[in-house]
């Protein structure tokens, strides 16, 4: 399969455009969880702090140590959405005409879309993780940088709606009750939280 990481950029745009199934929309929030992870590592390096204080750099030198795992984090899930979305479709073109097919077909089926859920629910951990990350750029940043921060929180934001999307299309299709309610209650806890520190990021870049 396609390494979408490893791919020029005008061509992964095309490949984003083109009329197949992947790389989709969980591969896209992964891409924008990605980029805004990129630019908050971009300013928790640069020379220049918020007030000049030695603390300051400490507090972004540890920010952007914890952001760059998420960020290559992100970057992985971008292909991974896209592996897991294939594997459905391969579980969901298998026979199923007889009853024995149909058997066979379940489980893997159901790891498929198990597999599936659990892609769009990792980014959501990461973006929120990133978001966390967000408010000590956002506090001790250089102001010169507020609107690369800001565009990052607000990638960021997006990504872990966008991921929760695709969270929840999916758990329809899970057929373990316990873990769909597992999952449910662990991404609207991730959206809760990631929503609320972007909230709080925003607020610390206006009174930059």
């Amino acid at each position: 399969m396609t390494s979408y990481r490893a791919t020029a950029l005008g061509d992964l745009l095309d490949a984003f455009a083109s009329n197949e199934p992947v790389p989709g929309g969980g591969s896209a929030a992964a891409l924008a969880g990605a980029l805004g992870a990129s630019l908050l590592v971009m300013v928790a390096g640069l020379p220049k702090t918020r007030t000049g204080a030695p603390e300051e750099a400490a507090d972004l030198a540890e920010a952007s140590a914890r952001l760059r795992p998420l960020r290559d984090s992100l970057l992985a899930l971008v292909d991974d959405d896209s592996r897991a979305y294939r594997a459905v479709l391969e579980a969901m073109r298998l026979p199923k005409a007889t009853e024995a097919e149909r058997e066979a077909r379940r489980p893997a089926l159901d790891a498929a879309m198990h597999e599936a859920t659990r892609v769009p629910l990792e980014t959501m951990r990461c973006c929120q993780q990133a978001l966390r990350g967000a408010l000590v750029v956002a506090a001790h940043g250089n102001r010169n940088a507020a609107t690369d921060t800001g565009t990052a929180v607000e990638l960021l934001a997006a990504a872990l709606r966008s991921a929760g999307l695709n969270v929840d299309v999916n758990l329809k299709s899970l057929s373990d009750a316990a873990l769909v309610e597992r999952v449910a209650v662990e991404r609207a806890q991730l959206a809760s939280d990631g929503d609320a520190d972007a909230a709080r990021a925003r607020e610390r870049l206006a009174s930059a």
